[in-house]
């Protein structure tokens, strides 16, 4: 891919670690900014460590999936060489992005104010797990502790079970998007108005923000919701079924959607009776309404109600694994699959950027770095650095 990405000539000096801060730093790689990663020196990211999977030459699975397009520096930020090489990279950049506890760069000698004096429009976005205010501000934040605390698990699980986590690190994940979005804004209102930001981001905030329609439901009724399984709190039929081999998804999304399912099934007494008319009305009499699915859903295979029910225009799916998702033709057509070779060359994979630009996804212009791999381009060229130098700071541990 040749054409020129959106955030080319956008510097980001990255100091996260793990997956909210490495993913939104990646966000912002695939869109074309050069992306520095600071590593500290003999360990780097601890998401390195984290497998089995590890390709032959030893890096991570987990650290492939969210650290493309970076460049890696290590330095170790307790020295004041250290500290000094970094503050020389904040001169040259446009965006800072940290996961470290709150107030941590502060001690370092690197407040805000401090980034302000040595490049006026830097804007500068902090991501915790509770943000920088608050009684809980100075706590460590964990993706499933942010899931608990946030209420997304109260939401999820079967109806009377245990509450259960996503099977991702989900409030991670939003918060690096939305950490991403609100630099983009910056970079945009600095563009136009020379001015830099301070982005407060949290795992907390994200997850509260991204209860949406749960969140109103509750905040304009009063009524704090329960689990429902894989139902919906305000559509019905909107769930998983169980055909003859298995379970697949069913979305009647809207009153017109029903009816004609109804009709296709042969059952058009469901669609005129008053219970089931209307979606207000099958959400009230749902633990009535569904049961009669469940029966006529177990007549019949998989396969049987897909096809129906794409010759009918309802919605509904396969629930697929994660090979099978891969071995989608839609999936496959998307090109979500994106394949790559580290320095090393040992091939990847990875799944692939969620959009595409002028019909084209990301490109995966650096593959995941080994640890400290640009230290001699960075220092040498972004710095100016001698060799001599270069080979001081290695001696003395601060590389």
């Amino acid at each position: 891919m040749s054409k020129k990405k959106l955030l080319a000539g956008v510097r980001v000096v990255d100091l996260t670690r793990v997956l909210a801060g490495p993913y939104c730093t990646m966000l912002l790689g695939d869109l074309g900014a050069d992306v520095l990663k600071i590593e500290a020196p003999g360990r780097g990211d601890d998401t390195r460590h984290w497998g089995p999977p590890f390709t032959e030459s030893g890096m991570s699975a987990y650290f492939i999936s969210a650290n493309r397009n970076k460049r890696s520096l290590t330095l170790n930020l307790k020295s004041d060489r250290g500290i000094e090489i970094l503050k020389g990279l904040i001169k040259t950049a446009d965006v800072v992005v940290d996961n470290f506890k709150t107030g941590t760069l502060e001690r370092m000698g690197i407040s805000y104010a401090e980034m302000q004096s040595l490049k006026p429009d830097i804007i500068y976005c902090t991501i915790t797990g509770f943000g920088t205010t608050g009684p809980d501000a100075d706590k460590p934040g964990y993706d499933f502790i942010v899931q608990a605390m946030g209420g997304l698990m109260s939401l999820t699980g079967p109806i009377d079970d245990r509450p259960y986590r996503v099977g991702v690190a989900i409030s991670d994940l939003l918060t690096g998007l939305y950490a991403s979005n609100a630099i983009n804004a910056a970079l945009l209102h600095r563009e136009r108005h020379g001015e830099g930001q301070r982005i407060d981001a949290s795992l907390l905030d994200s997850q509260i923000a991204t209860l949406s329609y749960v969140a109103s439901n509750y905040l304009n009724s009063g009524e704090a919701p329960t689990r429902l399984g894989n139902g919906h709190p305000n559509i019905v039929p909107y769930q998983d079924f169980k055909a003859k081999d298995g379970y697949f998804a069913f979305a009647s999304g809207n009153d017109s959607q029903w009816k004609k399912f109804c009709a296709t099934v042969d059952k058009q007494d469901w669609s005129a009776d008053d219970r089931f008319a209307t979606n207000p009305q099958r959400v009230k009499n749902r633990t009535i309404l569904v049961p009669l699915l469940e029966k006529l859903f177990e007549q019949k295979s998989i396969a049987e109600w897909l096809e129906i029910c794409e010759k009918s225009g309802i919605p509904a799916a396969p629930i697929n694994t994660i090979d099978q998702v891969f071995a989608d033709p839609q999936v496959l057509a998307r090109n979500l699959i994106v394949d790559g070779k580290l320095t090393a060359g040992d091939p990847f994979k990875v799944a692939g950027a969620p959009y595409q630009l002028n019909g084209e996804g990301a490109e995966i212009r650096f593959p995941p770095p080994a640890l400290g791999e640009h230290n001699q381009e960075i220092l040498r060229s972004d710095l100016g650095l001698t060799e001599q130098e270069i080979e001081s700071l290695q001696t003395d541990g601060v590389i």
